[in-house]
């Protein structure tokens, strides 16, 4: 399909860096080496990020964790506030490289709802663990909320968020849970297995906002086609009956089966495939409208890159093929930093995800899973949630 997008990138993003860490910015810069070789960049427009400012991140968080984050920068001893901590430990310029990563999400929100682009893709944002008063899972400012209010103080009405990182998007479900413009969406590992032990189906939203949290809590193990029959069981259905004018997804890709923190056993092809679903969903329910987030992900040189360039090659309208060579050059450079490792030879995994359809009375945990979350949240959106055309 032929959409235009843009892309929200600087070097100066790598700068968020929390040192010996599973949160190693490297991930960033290989994925922008990957995407340029393949051309990938070249059918997008790149834009420079700028930091979000205090009156912005004030929309997200509170005047006193602002200060805290300003103080830990130029504190390596410092502790508090979820700061200091064995997840979030300070660095040097720490409230800059965060701004900078909010900043870039509001921009690309910014971008696709005055209609500059249809899509824009921020792979360095989707940082949806951070609260309002503390630092939380790799996350300091939760530039996907900032994203979000970007886009309801612009004027949106209706905003769906689906997030389809392996831990649950708590921190965006917060601060949401009560505001019914806002649809949140999170397919993750069962909380009772990973952090951050949140996103169970009973998680509804409160008040007038009930039913706009939706939680589909997957089994440890589930492949490709599960989590895709997961995905088509309850993410279209619930986003069509709510009608959103703009969709925003945090894809995080630590769903992969190499990720050392998590228990998915996804490929890099059923990642494309969960990308290529969401990027049909925009032009289904939001004429377009697509705002894309990074995320978790810590396979930094197998899944990553790959990962990630599919997804900004499928926001600029041209896929890849998953048969695709890995360039030589991506090689090449990866062997002069010392990477001894095996290295991918190819965009894909040679898997072609093949996910049969949901249908109610299932016995697999999976399956008990998908009827949990549609039993608990698709009648308050109006919805059967027995009838798999709904």
């Amino acid at each position: 399909m032929g959409c235009s997008a843009c892309a929200i990138w600087d070097e100066r993003y790598l700068a968020y860096d929390f040192g010996e860490h599973p949160l190693n910015p490297v991930r960033l810069d290989l994925t922008v080496r990957l995407a340029r070789l393949l051309g990938v960049l070249d059918r997008l427009e790149v834009i420079a990020p700028e930091p979000a400012d205090e009156q912005q991140l004030l929309t997200v968080h509170d005047a006193d964790y602002l200060a805290a984050v300003r103080t830990a920068s130029g504190d390596p001893s410092y502790t508090g506030y979820g700061l200091g901590t064995e997840d979030d430990p300070v660095f040097a310029g720490m409230y800059d490289a965060s701004a900078l990563i909010a900043g870039g999400s509001a921009q690309a929100a910014r971008q696709v709802w005055e209609g500059k682009v249809d899509h824009a893709v921020n792979i360095a944002g989707g940082l949806h663990h951070a609260m309002r008063r503390y630092a939380s899972g790799f996350c300091v400012f939760n530039d996907v909320v900032l994203g979000i209010r970007t886009l309801l103080a612009a004027g949106a009405k209706k905003v769906a968020y689906v997030d389809i990182d392996v831990h649950h998007g708590d921190g965006v479900q917060t601060a949401f849970y009560d505001d019914r413009r806002v649809l949140t969406i999170s397919l993750h590992q069962d909380p009772r297995t990973l952090f951050p032990g949140t996103g169970l189906p009973t998680e509804l939203g409160t008040g007038a906002a009930e039913g706009t949290s939706v939680n589909v809590a997957l089994p440890p193990g589930t492949n490709d086609d599960g989590w895709l029959r997961a995905f088509r069981a309850v993410v279209p259905g619930a986003v069509r009956a709510f009608g959103p004018e703009i969709l925003v997804t945090q894809c995080g890709c630590d769903t992969h089966h190499e990720d050392p923190l998590a228990n998915l056993e996804l490929t890099i092809d059923g990642q494309r495939q969960a990308i290529a679903d969401l990027h049909q969903l925009a032009h289904d329910v939001s004429d377009g409208k697509w705002v894309a987030y990074g995320g978790g992900g810590y396979g930094l040189v197998r899944c990553v890159p790959r990962t990630w360039t599919h997804l900004l090659a499928e926001a600029s309208g041209v896929p890849i093929d998953p048969a695709t060579a890995i360039p030589q050059d991506w090689t090449d450079h990866l062997r002069a930093r010392g990477v001894r490792a095996e290295l991918p030879r190819l965009m894909g995994e040679g898997r072609v995800p093949q996910p049969t359809a949901w249908l109610p009375g299932g016995d697999s945990w999976l399956d008990r899973a998908i009827g949990a979350t549609r039993r608990s949240t698709f009648p308050l959106l109006g919805l059967d949630p027995d009838d798999p055309r709904d």
